[in-house]
């Protein structure tokens, strides 16, 4: 490993795609489901259930980078802000999955809201500082 916080090409496949196939399995239950889109494909129990898989997939991603990219993330000063946001979003994004899996009904509704609402947040944060690493990579090719 030559860059500070570079992750193995093994581990940034399996963090990226992790990540990917858990938010466009949410993004596609939250279009059949919520927003009513072909909601008996994009809505039905088996989206929901393989985005729960992706989710631990996720969520085991989350926990092989968390060690070392963090550390290295706080040394290098650099794209803290979409970093510790992706964090923050994701330690939400498992306490609403958790609450609407376990949680009591009463307040389903809102965690579902909050949920989703983050998600979509977590998503674009996401794409934005894979983009950012793959826009800092080019340049430094190129000269």
């Amino acid at each position: 490993m030559s860059r500070l916080g570079k992750m193995p090409a093994w581990q940034r496949s399996f963090v990226v795609g992790g990540m990917l196939a858990c938010s466009i399995s949410g993004c596609l239950y939250l279009l059949g489901h919520e927003f009513e889109i072909q909601r008996s494909t994009l809505g039905n129990h088996n989206v929901l259930a393989i985005h729960g898989i992706f989710a631990m997939i996720a969520t085991l991603a989350l926990g092989s980078v968390l060690p070392f990219h963090l550390k290295a993330g706080l040394k290098s000063k650099k794209k803290w802000v979409s970093g510790f946001s992706q964090l923050s979003f994701l330690a939400i994004l498992l306490t609403t999955g958790g609450l609407l899996y376990y949680g009591p009904v009463e307040i389903r509704e809102d965690v579902v809201i909050i949920h989703w609402v983050v998600g979509l947040m977590f998503f674009a944060i996401f794409l934005l500082h894979s983009i950012a690493r793959t826009r800092a990579s080019k340049a430094i090719i190129s000269l």
